[in-house]
């Protein structure tokens, strides 16, 4: 037995014990040294010294000798990056695993040489020799890489590890930390020696990073495709990039990427019938590609037939009102209803589309877009219950809203209402009425309005950019000193200023589960200049589409579903919305409503949605996380109202794993380095495997058992504290 004592506690427990004898033997005395008085107080000398020996922590060492031999456990990548064929070889023979011939072998290839190599025989008697193959633990196993639970699997199954072989490319993208599990390696004192596998330089390739299309489109209207291609040739190619697909005529479109770069581009398609569509964006295979199968992505789309219903709210029917409304009017696939009030009449503006009064709660909520003009608070125009719904509109039934102020300055009274925490700018409240100028100004995109499809003119950044230089100018415009927070601005005065910077002209935000839009001139009718409607049409076509695509997902008799984000990727969250109507019309605002959702493996899951708050009307929320890309069919049944609705949706794979990424040899060289192991290239094995035949063997393990933590030993006192305290009282002892 040893003691972890100091001089502190050992002079502290000679005091403690001395005194305690001394005060034994005299209560000894008192008693006359009668035998059961003496007993007892030697069960109370006792108890005081397994006390004092605690306090300096006794404890017994005991070797270890373990009785299984030592095993060494090499972990053999099998995801997919180790598909990659970027290793040169001019013979099967590891030895040669490196020479300078030009026939390219995967990194898979390679790891199976060396595991069925002889040169691990020279282990045999010594040490057992375990193969593991190991990707990750997702469903797909083989698209990702979990380095660090490889580890520690190996620690955790073999009880006395001599060694670890990492034979990787050291792409890891699952799980924690390699680094956390060599840690602990390098604390059992076992080193980790990796074999990486592969080429740290990129190989020659042109790739096909991404095709983001939408959800749905609309028969007539053309659906854009954003695409990015990355250029791994050490020159600039000019290329046509394809858009097909059953049922479709192609579309095409040249390009030229830089060498070594990336490049953005959008491809445009016009559907002229509706159905369900599988269409595949691809790049053709260019001289010198090592790799020819991430030339392409595949992705579903459903086109179908369009009515969107918009209502336009104003005071005065200015030109912008009119322009605007006839414009809407001539898309068929926008439905428009007007109400234009006349503050200084005792009636409203009438005619074909026109309302006679505010829409009440049910019929507002089956507008997707909402235009208000040069209105506010007051006699013969808004109320505070209106912008109320209006505001329930946008937060919780996924509208769109868009303010279009005028030089009246009547929407500032609107900012003391529901509305105002909604409104994308802070106005200035010196100039009410807006600014003027009689020289036209000019219209200047910002950085994200460059980026924006709202914004989007031309198909060319380019054009676009110059487009909106050359759109003719606005002599007046809403004087506002800055963009909320939370607010994208994505058009600004080309020249006026405030201390904020440049006045926001066209901005757009977010709230709840709607959009909301802020236009601070009335002169975007003056575009139809020379090209007629060709720039307004397709910008108040562009706007009304963007604020409405949401709400309109799926959508049944009294259930809409729509979700976010709206092209959903495997392992991320994603976050479902209904709106439920009651048989009578109106919000459901409490209700039992469930998604079942069926995964495209056929496994079954259900999601218990919730009112999302007080102040939401018919909006219930929840979220899950699609674990595997493929179509997903969701089920959403309402107890109360006895409906329910169907639909599916798409959800990309998350490609973790990716064929044609350099090999990641600093991940290997840190595992290593950490666990004091080493990196050995492919060709190195036979020296690595001497290597571990002349490890010395480890020193004889010393176990402690703590005698003075262990629980034996604490009952031990415990119990002879109880003995003690009864053996007092029967004795009539206080």
């Amino acid at each position: 037995m040893t003691f972890q004592w100091t001089t502190t506690t050992l002079l502290l427990s000679s005091i403690v014990t001395a005194i305690a004898a001394a005060c034994c033997l005299i209560s000894w005395a008192r008693s006359g040294y009668a035998v059961r008085y003496g007993m007892l107080e030697l069960l109370r000398f006792v108890i005081i010294l397994m006390a004092v020996i605690t306090l300096n922590q006794p404890e017994v060492p005991q070797q270890y000798i373990p009785e299984e031999r030592p095993t060494v456990s090499v972990l053999v990548d099998k995801s997919q990056s180790m598909r990659t064929q970027d290793v040169v070889t001019n013979s099967t023979d590891t030895a040669e695993l490196t020479s300078q011939d030009t026939s390219p072998v995967t990194r898979e290839h390679i790891a199976q040489k060396i595991t069925d190599s002889p040169q691990w025989k020279e282990l045999d008697g010594k040490l057992d020799v375990v193969f593991e193959p190991f990707s990750s633990t997702l469903t797909q196993a083989d698209r990702g890489t979990d380095l660090s639970h490889a580890i520690e699997e190996s620690l955790r199954v073999h009880s006395n590890l001599r060694a670890v072989v990492l034979i990787s490319d050291g792409d890891w993208n699952v799980g924690t930390s390699p680094d956390v599990a060599a840690t602990s390696m390098r604390m059992k004192q076992i080193p980790v020696f990796t074999v990486g596998i592969g080429s740290e330089q990129r190989l020659p390739d042109v790739v096909l990073e991404s095709a983001d299309a939408p959800t749905f489109g609309v028969v007539g209207k053309s659906v854009r495709i954003p695409f990015r291609i990355a250029n791994w040739l050490p020159r600039d190619k000019e290329l046509v990039v394809g858009l097909r697909g059953e049922g479709m005529d192609p579309v095409q479109k040249s390009v030229r990427l830089p060498a070594m770069g990336h490049l953005q581009d959008t491809l445009e398609w016009k559907p002229d019938v509706t159905g369900d569509f599988q269409l595949t964006v691809d790049v053709p295979v260019q001289d010198g590609e090592a790799i020819s199968d991430n030339n392409q992505m595949t992705f579903p789309i459903t086109i179908r037939n369009e009515t969107l219903k918009v209502l336009i709210i104003e005071s005065y029917p200015r030109w912008e009102y009119r322009y605007l409304r006839n414009a809407l009017e001539r898309d068929p696939g926008v439905d428009v209803n007007c109400l234009l009030y006349h503050p200084d009449l005792s009636s409203v503006g009438g005619g074909r589309g026109y309302l006679e009064d505010f829409p009440d709660e049910r019929q507002l909520f089956e507008y997707d877009v909402v235009f208000l003009g040069d209105v506010g608070l007051g006699n013969r125009q808004l109320t505070i219950e209106h912008c109320e719904r209006l505001r329930q509109l946008v937060r919780s039934h996924a509208g769109g809203l868009v303010f279009l102020p005028g030089f009246r300055g009547r929407q500032l009274t609107l900012l003391d209402t529901e509305l105002g925490e909604l409104y994308p700018v802070v106005p200035d409240p010196a100039r009410p009425g807006g600014i003027g100028s009689p020289q036209a100004a000019r219209y200047s995109l910002t950085d994200t309005g460059r980026r924006s499809l709202l914004t989007r003119l031309e198909s060319d950044d380019e054009d676009n950019d110059r487009t909106w230089r050359n759109l003719p100018g606005f002599q007046w415009y809403a004087a506002s000193l800055r963009a909320r927070t939370g607010t994208e601005v994505l058009v600004a005065h080309d020249s006026a200023t405030t201390r904020f910077g440049r006045v926001p002209l066209i901005a757009t935000r977010s709230s709840g589960t709607g959009k909301i839009l802020y236009m601070g001139t009335d002169a975007a009718w003056r575009w139809r200049k020379g090209v007629e409607d060709l720039y307004h049409y397709r910008f108040w076509g562009q706007v009304v589409r963007w604020m409405a695509y949401q709400r309109n997902m799926s959508s049944g008799e009294s259930i809409r579903l729509f979700y976010s984000p709206d092209r959903p990727e495997a392992g991320n969250s994603l976050t479902l919305n209904v709106n439920v109507m009651s048989p009578t019309g109106e919000p459901l605002r409490e209700g039992n409503v469930i998604v079942r959702i069926e995964e495209p493996g056929g496994n079954t899951s259900s999601v218990q949605l919730t009112p999302a708050d007080e102040e939401s009307w018919g909006l219930f929320t929840g979220e899950f996380i699609p674990e595997e890309g493929g179509l997903y069919r969701l089920t959403t049944t309402c107890e109360e109202t006895k409906a329910s609705h169907q639909t599916e949706i798409s959800v990309q794979g998350l490609e973790r794993e990716r064929i044609g990424e350099p090999a990641r040899f600093d991940v290997l060289r840190e595992v290593s380095a950490i666990s004091r192991g080493r990196l050995v290239a492919s060709s190195d094995v036979a020296t690595l495997v001497s290597e571990i035949a002349k490890m010395p063997e480890p020193k004889i393990e010393i176990r402690r058992v703590r005698i003075w933590s262990h629980p034996a030993w604490a009952m031990l006192l415990i119990g002879l504290l109880s003995i003690f305290w009864v053996a007092r009282k029967l004795s009539g002892l206080a």
